[in-house]
């Protein structure tokens, strides 16, 4: 199954990033912590370079995250041109108020009462964009919520500090290149519902666990991940749920949802899927299990 989710709105908030950019000193790139490239759009870095624009990338959810991934990941960005990284929560006051600093850092030359330093928050779906904008200017101006494209139309506004910040709708590319990157995005709730099955993300997401936090999956549903595959973690944990489906088969359809709640919430534990280490090899090796393509079409989703 490869997973394509870029509804029409997103390409009119693409047009409109583009044209303001040129107004724009800085972007703030807020990623997800437990997979930041593949939550990383690759139209943003065209749309930033494009411009020479320096960039913040906010690693989110970092609560959420294996904290030696993230700093991988933390060393690996802030080792490229023009680029800082930061990891935190939004949810946490503290961390969210050491941004404007290091917002200023990266543009030294703005931030006067003559020159304000012009900032777009910038992002796919669902990664706390909207979480951060409130965090920062301490009331609620962006509409949050768990669904992925929830914020649709740009707005400007005022932090202090002559800083203005431009918020932007989450935006996906319209292809996504890599299978495994539109699977981790599923499995961390940054596609659309109606663009995958649920079955196959959590397959993936159950193969991955196995491979780097075998003892997570074992604590949370007693298991022995000893020769078992993705598929076989959802089958067990239907049965250890006495999830079933009319006849008395499992419901892997229902183990699998509740995986994927588990590792969205942090019930798991705290959970990296990619570092930039194992990210070339898992990307080169995936193949998708054929017993939950059996009988399904493909499903992809064009722009409107």
């Amino acid at each position: 199954m490869s997973i394509q989710w870029f509804p029409g709105h997103m390409n009119a908030a693409r047009k409109k990033a583009a044209e303001s950019m040129e107004k724009t000193d800085l972007v703030i790139e807020v990623l997800d912590a437990r997979l930041p490239e593949a939550s990383s759009n690759p139209m943003i870095a065209e749309l930033r370079r494009a411009r020479q624009r320096p960039c913040l990338k906010i690693l989110n959810k970092s609560d959420l995250a294996d904290p030696t991934a993230t700093s991988a990941w933390l060393k690996h960005y802030s080792a490229q041109s023009q680029v800082h990284a930061a990891a935190l929560s939004c949810k946490k006051a503290a961390e969210v108020a050491k941004i404007p600093a290091l917002c200023l850092k990266l543009a030294p030359h703005r931030g006067t009462t003559l020159k304000p330093l012009r900032v777009m928050i910038m992002g796919i779906p669902n990664v706390g964009k909207s979480t951060l904008m409130n965090a920062l200017l301490k009331k609620k101006v962006a509409r949050v919520g768990d669904e992925p494209a929830v914020t649709k139309t740009q707005q400007r506004l005022f932090l202090g500090n002559n800083i203005v910040l431009v918020d932007t709708p989450g935006m996906m590319w319209p292809k996504i290149q890599y299978p495994t990157d539109g699977l981790m995005l599923a499995a961390s709730h940054a596609i659309g519902v109606n663009a995958i099955i649920e079955e196959e993300v959590a397959a993936f997401l159950s193969d991955l666990l196995l491979q780097r936090y075998p003892s997570l999956l074992a604590a949370r549903y007693g298991l022995n991940p000893e020769g078992m595959d993705g598929i076989g973690v959802l089958e067990h944990i239907a049965a250890r749920r006495s999830f079933r489906v009319r006849g008395g088969d499992a419901d892997v359809e229902k183990a699998a949802h509740t995986l994927l709640l588990d590792y969205r919430s942090g019930t798991l534990g705290r959970i990296s899927l990619e570092t930039p280490e194992n990210r070339p090899p898992l990307l080169a090796s995936y193949q998708p299990p054929p017993s939950l393509a059996l009988g399904r079409e493909q499903e992809e989703y064009e722009p409107e």
